[in-house]
């Protein structure tokens, strides 16, 4: 059985990609590496918020509110 990740596990790992991005001093294929990772946690953390969304809304009873 998959272990699942935390939201706050994912954003940490994504806050540390960022940063080793931001230094500037990595070889361009690294980099790449990277931002790949980091655009698959990105994805990871939004599902993880809508699915939140959509629990608190159900707990609630009401329609999520668009912003």
């Amino acid at each position: 059985m998959e272990e699942k990740v935390t939201f706050e596990d994912n954003m940490s790992k994504l806050s540390k990609i960022v940063t080793e991005l931001e230094k500037g001093d990595i070889p361009l294929e690294k980099a790449v590496e990277l931002y790949g990772e980091g655009v698959k946690l990105s994805a990871a953390c939004r599902r993880q918020l809508d699915e939140a969304q959509i629990k608190i809304t159900e707990d609630d009873g009401q329609a999520p509110s668009e912003e």
